[in-house]
């Protein structure tokens, strides 16, 4: 891909691309790092993930909310959910989303997968509301996601779908929407249904069984190879840029094996368990393979897409994410200092190795990842008070923000 570096006061920005850059942004719900054999895990076998993460851009530190929806607020927004919305599968008609932004600057946008941010049956236009042309979603709990699912697509409910399984039903709908639109810029935003487990009122398949967490994992890997292989047959391939991420952690009642040791997914923990997630980035001749400790949360994904097609974030917005697209360019830049994350009325906020809760309990990343030994206030040291008050300092000036 032709590029373009524009010298700002003798540094080197970000390149401008003579073409804007596709997004493929795929989203596993409820995948924790243990499952992805880049991050030590050794239970389940991906080989098109791992293909991403063999010739593509490894993040060892980022990190979601522990929940599944106001990660997908936060990520759609690039706002923490203080700002927007604590509420449970909801996401306020005032907001602007990444789909907006990027359909401003000229991108056909689709979303295929999990919606769960409001009915579609009680908001029918609240899709195109956040800037997506084309959707085939399941979108939330009128009926089934998985076999004979209800999918609403572009206003109407498929009817020709119910010996279908549903992830299927959305893999197929994005690659339809890549080969429509491969001669302009696109955003395909793939919010997986899987590898949830299924809920018990779920139709069963058709060997009359639910599928486990490893077979569904198996799906997700699946499926993301026909995607990547469809940007292949496409010739798109360098022309894109794929992320993969997930919404937060494995069910807790999953157990997985990472770098020989036994590790239970900690969904809904504001735990390393349930906030601290893969991210990928591929994009061939632009991103160089390898690992990357930038510290980033889902806020920093909006601007980051932005940033890459050389879009604005409207001025009258707060927006808490930072861009790390230098990271993905393999420009220099500067890492943020602290990311924050919360839910459920409990917060934290943290650099790579130290982590302080809104009760004052502080964790040593480092040396205790799994935060089994809290550092209260009144055994503090020297440094540890000084990086304490700093932390709580950032915490206190982000809540206190309320303009631009």
């Amino acid at each position: 891909m032709i590029r373009q570096i524009l010298l700002i006061s003798g540094l080197a920005a970000l390149p401008l691309f003579a073409e804007k850059p596709n997004f493929l942004f795929i989203l596993a719900d409820d995948l924790g790092i243990e499952c992805i054999r880049a991050y030590g895990g050794q239970s389940y076998k991906t080989p098109h993930i791992d293909e991403l993460t063999d010739t593509g851009l490894t993040f060892d530190h980022a990190y979601s909310t522990p929940k599944c929806s106001p990660s997908r607020v936060t990520l759609l927004t690039g706002r923490y959910t203080f700002r927007t919305t604590n509420v449970w599968g909801h996401i306020p008609r005032e907001e602007i989303s990444v789909a907006n932004l990027l359909r401003d600057e000229g991108y056909a946008t689709a979303i295929a997968g999990k919606w769960q941010l409001g009915r579609i049956v009680d908001e029918p236009d609240i899709l195109e509301h956040f800037g997506f042309e084309q959707y085939c979603i399941w979108g939330w709990h009128e009926g089934p996601r998985y076999w004979k699912p209800l999918i609403w697509q572009n206003g109407k409910i498929r009817d020709d779908v119910k010996e279908r399984y549903g992830p299927e039903v959305y893999t197929e709908f994005l690659i339809d929407f890549m080969e429509q639109h491969q001669d302009k810029p696109f955003l395909a935003y793939f919010p997986m249904c899987l590898p949830h487990l299924p809920k018990k009122n779920e139709p069963k398949g058709p060997d009359g069984q639910w599928e486990t967490f490893g077979e569904m994992i198996s799906q997700v890997d699946r499926m993301v190879g026909q995607l990547t292989h469809a940007l292949d047959r496409l010739k798109l391939r360098e022309k894109t840029l794929v992320i993969f991420t997930s919404d937060n952690g494995s069910p807790t009642n999953v157990t997985s094996i990472r770098n020989g040791k036994s590790i239970k997914g900690g969904k809904a923990k504001l735990n390393n368990a349930g906030t601290h997630v893969p991210l990928i980035a591929h994009w061939p001749g632009t991103v160089q393979s390898g690992r990357h400790d930038a510290l980033i949360d889902f806020s920093d994904l909006l601007p980051t897409f932005v940033k890459l097609a050389g879009g604005q974030i409207p001025s009258d917005r707060i927006i808490d994410g930072h861009s790390f697209a230098w990271a993905i360019t393999g420009q220099k830049g500067n890492s943020r200092d602290w990311i924050y994350t919360e839910w459920s009325g409990r917060s934290w906020i943290r650099t790579r190795e130290w982590k302080l809760y809104d009760n004052r309990i502080m964790y040593d990343m480092k040396n205790d990842p799994e935060e089994k030994s809290a550092l209260s206030v009144y055994s503090d040291d020297a440094v540890r008070a000084q990086t304490r008050a700093w932390l709580e300092s950032n915490m206190a000036n982000l809540k206190e923000i309320t303009k631009p």
